[in-house]
């Protein structure tokens, strides 16, 4: 069966589908993404992921393509043209179709609005098949992190490079502080020498994570605490467990980074009862259930 992409107002063959040479995401990465994951036929975390692609668009001035419940609709519609109910919807908004020039076009045009998805594999059942390795980088991305920009050249190199080395990840710190602020396309935790979650203050540095903000929405449920105070690659090399958060990596274990395991290089006791926790987060369980 032939994919099925919606694209500015029509649902065509996904190898038919094409934009406009001229379209400023195409030439300038004048756009914004945003990614939700599909379980057994639930949209997870939907409304956070629509309120952060508004809010992005807001950021860069660009009006949402249409209302929210219409888009819930097109998501809808993709996955069901394509007999998805586990996998992943991309969306994706950008300025639209103008002449060539840095500046916003004088005329306002359109936006443009591609939604597609692919299958992926169900939520991992075995915590110990999904712990990775990851490596440090230089954060070398612009200062505005916390939208979700389509400018991502940064993003890949350090995901190359994670890759070049044997790991999913690259955990970029400021290389003035050596504070670190999160993942390529994640966010990062640890639990400490003293056993405290913590993950970084949210500003423009990073980017509000979705699966972040579910999962300390589900810990605040449960009663367990956590810490947004800033920590540095110091605190990582003594840290007694590691994870990353997002759409797609849901609560994945960091066992070794830079080649070092961290602690004592298995899955810690913490980071197994956050992957159960969100886990049935994900699968409606909880108090977040849809």
């Amino acid at each position: 069966m032939s994919k099925i992409a919606y694209v500015n107002g029509q649902y065509v063959r996904q190898y038919e589908a094409a934009v406009n040479i001229e379209d400023r995401g195409y030439q300038f990465g004048d756009g914004i993404y945003e990614v939700v994951h599909l379980y057994a036929g639930r949209y997870v975390d939907e409304d956070l992921h629509l309120a952060r692609l508004e809010r992005s668009l807001k950021e860069i001035r660009l009006p949402m393509p249409m209302s929210r419940a219409a888009l819930r609709m097109v998501l809808r519609e993709v996955a069901r043209r394509n007999r998805v109910t586990e996998g992943l919807l991309y969306m994706q908004v950008t300025r639209g179709v103008a002449r060539r020039d840095h500046p916003f076009p004088a005329k306002p045009v359109p936006p443009a609005l591609v939604v597609t998805v692919k299958r992926i594999a169900p939520y991992p059942t075995d915590i110990d098949t999904w712990q990775a390795s990851a490596i440090t980088l230089p954060d070398l991305r612009w200062a505005r992190r916390d939208i979700k920009s389509v400018n991502l050249l940064p993003n890949c190199l350090a995901r190359q490079a994670a890759r070049e080395k044997g790991a999913i990840e690259a955990i970029l710190y400021d290389e003035a502080t050596g504070i670190v602020n999160e993942g390529a396309a994640t966010t990062f935790w640890i639990i400490d020498a003293k056993g405290a979650i913590r993950t970084r203050h949210l500003d423009h540095v990073i980017l509000p994570g979705c699966t972040r903000g579910a999962l300390m929405a589900e810990l605040r449920a449960t009663g367990i605490a956590w810490d947004e105070t800033p920590f540095t690659l110091d605190d990582v090399k003594q840290a007694r467990e590691a994870f990353i958060t997002s759409a797609t990596s849901f609560v994945r274990p960091i066992t070794k980074i830079d080649g070092a395991p961290v602690g004592d290089g298995t899955v810690g006791p913490v980071v197994r009862r956050l992957f159960d926790i969100f886990a049935r987060h994900v699968k409606g369980d909880l108090r977040n259930a849809a």
